[in-house]
């Protein structure tokens, strides 16, 4: 666990009891700090009390004795509407952070008390709409077999707070979501990685120049930021980034640079002094297909170099990632058939690296639909062969398709499962895949995206 000590002998309200905010909860008690925790639910406040965390009803404090308000990400701070502690805070003139702020004031304060420099205990944070997850635990893997100490959390699932305390030679990855990083005015990270801004999350920053600002917060205050300059926004703080002189390097999954980091197909290059670099082939693995992951692995590349980590065997340590959960992760393979499961994918920007990806698609599709629902990925439905729909959205997709390729109104995953299975075994194709990428949020059906991807599985290994 780190220790908070920067709120000692301080009253610290905190709202929102799941578990980061248990966590962070546990690391200002341990500090020395006096925390009143709530939430809104009341079976929350009665489970936080069995963790010895003292709660109390934050309508009924006084806020003008409190230091800070410590929010959890998911609780809006400004739209569509602050929420209630965000409003009582404000009123009283009380800062809001949230727990990566407290990681990194904590981190800043023992790099001076130790005389350390920042490079002394590195801090690489990720943000970008999608592929977060991979770029995190990719980096992560990379510099654990690199023989480095290094530690991964943030919204990748594990609380920064519960990480490793602070130590010399100590990496820390970080995923950070656009809410994390509304809370964190102070991110520091020696490395700043933006993957991608495409429009998301709309509802609770407002605007979307509002939440690419946000994003852009976090390379701004990098030492050395990486970029992609693959879609229009990112670009565009590229630009802005180099024409302050701020250190930062492109990268790009389609184009050929000048400087920085680029891919072509699966090779990797960099560029130094002018001269391309051919650096690493991503052929052959598995769990890096795609352009997608070719710019997670240029970011990877890139992050290892600004560090001055060169691994002995680079290809070998590339190879042994085994990938995400229900990210692209291939569950199994039956003849010329790969069974894909992509639950992760939630909208329809998440669901176009798949299918960018395979030639030959049978498609599992469906879910509660996000705004926009799949028109955004009409350019690749020449590749599916046949789609399969489940879920609240099936009819509407199924008005999106409109004939562009056969359907079936599966209804269920494990209906879809069993009639993909049976259609593609028909396929002469060299290689087809049996994709489960719904573009759609799981809750109409399963409790999460994890559960519906483990639902896909079970069905699979059962054929």
């Amino acid at each position: 666990m780190i220790i908070v000590n920067s709120f000692k002998n301080k009253k610290v309200a905190l709202f929102g009891l799941g578990g980061s905010g248990v966590a962070t909860a546990k690391s200002l008690l341990a500090g020395g700090a006096e925390v009143l925790a709530w939430d809104d639910n009341a079976e929350t406040v009665e489970k936080t009390r069995a963790h010895n965390i003292p709660v109390s009803d934050l309508h009924n404090v006084d806020w003008s004795k409190i230091s800070a308000l410590v929010l959890a990400p998911g609780v809006p701070l400004t739209n569509p509407e602050p929420h209630w502690t965000v409003k009582l805070a404000k009123a009283a003139g009380v800062e809001i952070i949230g727990d990566i702020e407290l990681f990194i004031r904590e981190r800043n304060n023992y790099l001076k008390q130790h005389n350390l420099s920042d490079a002394d205990m590195p801090f690489i944070a990720i943000t970008g709409t999608n592929g977060k997850s991979t770029t995190t635990a990719l980096i992560n893997h990379l510099l654990n077999e690199s023989g480095k100490l290094s530690e991964m959390g943030g919204n990748i699932g594990t609380a920064i707070l519960s990480l490793e305390a602070f130590e010399k030679n100590r990496f820390y990855v970080v995923e950070c979501s656009s809410f994390q990083i509304d809370l964190t005015p102070s991110i520091n990270p020696t490395v700043g990685i933006l993957l991608n801004i495409s429009p998301d999350h709309i509802d609770r920053h407002g605007t979307f120049a509002h939440y690419c600002e946000i994003k852009k917060r976090l390379v701004s205050g990098a030492k050395t930021a990486l970029v992609a300059v693959d879609d229009e926004n990112s670009t565009k703080i590229y630009e802005e980034l180099s024409h302050d002189h701020h250190n930062v390097l492109p990268v790009s999954k389609d184009k050929v640079l000048k400087s920085g980091y680029y891919a072509v197909k699966d090779e990797l290059f960099s560029v130094k002094n002018g001269k391309p670099e051919a650096r690493l082939s991503l052929s052959g693995i598995d769990s890096l297909r795609g352009s997608h992951n070719a710019q997670n692995a240029l970011m990877a590349l890139a992050t290892l170099d600004i560090l001055k980590i060169k691994p002995v065997e680079l290809q070998r340590i590339f190879a042994s990632y085994v990938g995400l959960p229900h990210r692209m992760q291939q569950v199994r393979k039956i003849g010329n058939a790969l069974y894909i499961d992509d639950s992760k994918a939630t909208n329809a920007e998440a669901s176009a690296p798949a299918l960018a990806t395979f030639d030959h698609i049978y498609w599992i599709i469906g879910g509660l639909a996000k705004a926009g629902g799949i028109t955004a990925l009409k350019d690749y439905f020449p590749k599916i062969r046949k789609a399969y729909l489940i879920g609240d959205a099936a009819e509407d997709f199924a008005r999106t398709i409109n004939g562009a390729f056969p359907i079936s109104m599966s209804g269920t995953l494990e209906k879809a499962v069993q009639e993909a299975h049976q259609d593609a075994g028909s396929d002469k194709a060299e290689e087809v895949a049996i994709l489960l990428s719904p573009a759609c949020a799981s809750y109409d059906q399963f409790k999460n995206y994890g559960a519906r991807g483990d639902a896909f599985k079970a069905f699979v290994k059962a054929l």
